[in-house]
């Protein structure tokens, strides 16, 4: 595992893998906020700028809405989405079937380090704010690069712990100060890693290797099989 402080590295043996209810329900009604979505924009067109065809995974899907953004811009894209939390999962189909798009996407229980598909199933897989759940996230690289098919992107999004104050200071412009305050608590209260640990992460798995890139307050660990 990458080199994490002792304070995050308990943090991250007591932090539940996936989110229980209630709140699931919590974080579907804070994921439908104007930064969240505004980040779920921007990780679209990221991943449709690697792959704008075929079928998508997302890993740690949570309520859906990068998934829907997808639909939005690509709506050819066979998507699916998994998450280890029922009740996130009954909060992603809810989502979905609001929106008339249940023949277009699925949602399914599944974990990262257990991925419930065959080898080379997906064209990209994708994942937001979700790495670092991850209790093995070596394990779980390892799974993405088995159902990837060859010469595909695996993008792995998420918030880091050393994201630059410059960072911070144009989300406030954008977002407001409450709420730039509340995400950059939320930066402590989670065992995020920082772009060094992400990186070696990448190094310990099959990928070997792997780079990182920033987008809003995300950092995107970019992998290619």
């Amino acid at each position: 595992m990458a080199d994490l402080s002792p304070v995050r590295r308990l943090m991250k043996l007591v932090h539940p893998e996936g989110i229980p209810w209630p709140g699931s329900v919590l974080y579907n009604a804070l994921s439908s906020s104007t930064i969240f979505m505004r980040h779920y924009e921007l990780a679209a067109e990221d991943i449709l700028s690697h792959c704008s065809q075929g079928t998508l995974l997302d890993i740690g899907t949570g309520p859906a809405r990068l998934l829907l953004k997808l639909h939005q811009q690509s709506p050819g894209m066979r998507l699916v989405g998994i998450d280890s939390s029922a009740a996130m999962i009954t909060q992603a189909k809810q989502n979905v079937a609001q929106a008339g798009l249940s023949e277009f996407i699925e949602v399914k229980e599944g974990s990262a380090s257990s991925i419930p598909f065959p080898d080379q199933s997906f064209d990209i897989v994708v994942s937001t704010v979700s790495m670092h759940h991850w209790k093995q996230p070596e394990v779980c690289l390892n799974e993405i690069y088995r159902v990837l098919k060859d010469n595909s992107f695996a993008l792995i999004y998420d918030i880091v712990s050393d994201t630059p104050k410059s960072t911070w200071n144009e989300i406030k412009r954008e977002f407001g100060r409450l709420k730039a305050t509340m995400f950059w608590l939320h930066s402590f209260e989670e065992p995020f890693y920082t772009r060094q640990n992400f990186e070696a992460i990448a190094q310990s798995s099959l990928f070997g290797k792997g780079r990182t890139q920033s987008f809003g307050l995300f950092c995107c660990l970019i992998l290619k099989k």
